[in-house]
């Protein structure tokens, strides 16, 4: 019998050990591609293409020269600003509407509020590439095609997952909480913003990262609706390309690390609510 729990012990010690290393395969996989771009952000663009894999070396190494050309030739303060803007201010909104929309729907559970509640989960498949052209002729005729506008554009396409998620993790919520504020003398609304979405905090963070990281890295919208007038950062970059389709690769090496830095530090600091946040948003109720 002992020998017997042993082996059990033994080879669930195994498949322990067995996971771990895929595990820690799968991360260096995933970390190498940003390791080697911070790398050959310090190098030269010529040993960038011949010697893309070695470390910087006396001959290679430049110092900050990339970034600082990069800053120079991308317009990168402004740049950053512009991301900063629409990336806060979308977040914002789509967290706020969304998780209205969402506690709506649950609470009213009727047949129009189910009808719009697979509306939001349809949306949530329609690839962006089948809506561009109307978009962009829409926006044109609405006026959207500037920064505040484009907040609007990424309210719709970020509403779908975010409903869904927030509608789930609203089945979490007692009701039985609700009712005594209503008792208490609190309007439905008034419950709401004191009550309700105090309690959904850890989806709205989930919700908050997943749309962040999404609109900060966001090319073809920008490019597409505020074009060069208004760059964010993946647009600035595209324009390190010259009229011949040459590229510094270096500059670009440099302006790519410092466009990642800021919502590389975001997600770890809020990482810790993604798996809370879409298992609860998953599963209950």
């Amino acid at each position: 019998m002992n020998s017997l729990i042993s082996y059990f012990h033994k080879k669930k010690d195994a498949g322990k050990t067995l996971i771990f290393v895929v595990l820690t395969v799968a991360a260096l996989a995933f970390i190498a591609p940003i390791l080697l771009i911070l790398m050959n952000s310090f190098k030269g663009k010529l040993f960038i293409s011949d010697v893309p894999f070695a470390l910087p070396a006396s001959d290679s190494f430049v110092g900050i020269d990339n970034y600082v050309q990069g800053v120079a030739a991308t317009g990168f303060p402004l740049a950053f600003c512009w991301s900063l803007f629409i990336t806060v201010f979308s977040v914002t909104i789509i967290v706020l509407f969304s998780s209205m929309t969402g506690w709506y729907i649950t609470r009213r559970n009727r047949g129009f509020n189910n009808a719009l509640y697979f509306a939001f989960v349809f949306a949530m498949i329609v690839p962006f590439q089948m809506v561009m052209f109307p978009l962009t002729k829409v926006a044109n005729i609405f006026h959207l095609d500037n920064p505040a506008g484009i907040l609007a554009i990424y309210l719709g396409f970020g509403a779908g997952q975010s409903v869904f998620l927030f509608c789930g993790f609203v089945k979490s919520v007692p009701i039985a909480v609700e009712e005594a504020a209503a008792i208490d003398g609190c309007t439905p609304i008034s419950a709401f913003f004191n009550i309700v979405l105090p309690m959904l905090s850890t989806i709205a963070i989930t919700v908050a990262i997943i749309n962040a990281m999404w609109i900060w890295n966001d090319f073809l919208l920008p490019f597409l609706l505020i074009g060069s007038e208004y760059r964010t950062i993946p647009v600035a970059v595209q324009y390190l390309r010259t009229g011949y389709g040459s590229i510094d690769m270096g500059n670009m090496m440099a302006i790519i690390v410092l466009a990642i830095l800021p919502i590389i530090a975001f997600y770890f600091s809020c990482q810790k609510y993604i798996i809370e946040g879409v298992t609860a948003g998953s599963v209950k109720g």
